[in-house]
């Protein structure tokens, strides 16, 4: 029924949505400090913490807040958490010795040691909670001053180990951390974004697909023991070949893979830029029965740029319009690289293009 439709999907059904761009590159260009990111709470910790970014929710919260307004500001109709990397997992990489610095390996036993630190909860609890506080707060100023409704996206990024492969070439059936292990730091990570005030929930840049299927579990245990449920997006990075780059699934297998979770959307996003994106982009279109979103990066990486890509506000804009113009999206935005004003390019560029038809998208076979 049409009542039933979440705010968001009845904007798909209307008009091209308008995702935010890059928190990093973004963050990139405030000039911050060593000093700036450890703030008071993390003065003495013993690993450098600048490239943290989520910790600057908690340090510099007008910077990340400005950051939010200023997305909002230039079309952006749903906004990110800064909460890519806010897991136990994650976040260990700066808080926790690296074993292998001292002859050992990262195993399941070590990373058990890290779900139930006491410290490492608290934190990504903390990053998670107040991130989607801060989002909610702009996502409503701006709403109620342009009367538009904007959206909080729960960010669930991608951890920095991977359940698909082993890193020992002489052990193959070695991983270094569990299905278990993984979902459980998810769990987390989402109760937080629920509990901070997040609309949707959006498990992004997907490079191996057995981490994000832990994390959909996660989420759907979630929805069930909490008796809460919000709409998932569900975003992967892929290669030049159209394969998520851990798992090596393609574009069919990877929605093939997700689409029993009935997501709100299914998209790419990061690792290539919009001129190689397309035809995966396609291929995806195709296949899947709902909305489709694209927030490729700036181009390929560029240190000699001043946002570290190489493609400006009017490139992307034009990228984004040939998505549109092929039938191909419905939600559309930029990754790395991509500032405020690349965002306000492709919010131009797209506001007189029409959405994907979601009632002729089609349907995947029956395998």
């Amino acid at each position: 029924m049409q009542t039933d439709l979440h705010p968001l999907e009845k904007v798909l059904q209307e008009r091209i949505a308008i995702i935010d761009g890059a928190m990093g590159t973004t963050i990139r260009t405030y000039g911050m400090t060593e000093a700036d990111v450890r703030g008071e709470r993390f003065k003495d910790a013993k690993k450098d913490l600048l490239n943290n970014g989520d910790l600057f929710s908690l340090t510099q919260p007008d910077m990340i807040c400005d950051i939010h307004r200023r997305f909002l500001e230039a079309g952006a109709d749903i906004i990110e958490t800064n909460t890519f990397s806010a897991t136990s997992i994650a976040q260990s990489e700066f808080f926790v010795d690296d074993p292998r610095e001292h002859g050992r390996r990262k195993d399941p036993e070590f990373y058990q040691r890290i779900i139930e630190d006491s410290f490492l909860n608290e934190l990504a609890w903390d990053i998670n909670e107040r991130s989607a506080k801060q989002c909610r707060e702009w996502a409503d100023r701006v709403a109620n001053k342009t009367g538009r409704q904007r959206f909080v996206a729960g960010s669930v990024g991608p951890l920095t180990v991977a359940l698909s492969n082993s890193p020992d070439a002489d052990d193959p059936g070695f991983r270094v951390v569990t299905f278990d292990q993984v979902k459980v730091t998810y769990k987390q990570q989402v109760r937080a974004l629920i509990a901070g005030g997040s609309d949707v929930l959006i498990v992004e840049t997907i490079f191996d697909s057995l981490n994000a299927k832990a994390a959909l579990v996660a989420i759907q245990e979630v929805f069930d023991e909490d008796r809460k449920k919000l709409p998932v997006m569900i975003s992967a990075a892929v290669g030049r070949g159209g394969e998520t780059m851990i798992s090596a699934q393609t574009v069919e297998a990877f929605w093939t893979a997700v689409k029993h979770v009935k997501p709100l959307s299914v998209g790419l996003n990061c690792s290539l830029g919009p001129d190689l994106m397309y035809p995966f982009l396609a291929e995806l279109s195709e296949k899947a029965d709902v909305a489709i979103s694209a927030y490729p990066n700036a181009g390929l990486p560029n240190p000699l740029s001043p946002t570290g890509f190489d493609l400006e506000p009017e490139d992307m804009a034009r990228f984004l319009g040939d998505f549109a113009r092929g039938g191909l999206i419905n939600i559309a935005g930029g990754c790395c690289g991509n500032t405020p004003d690349h965002i306000a390019a492709i919010a131009k560029s797209l506001e007189n293009q029409q959405p994907r038809e979601l009632s002729t998208a089609a349907r995947v076979l029956a395998a």
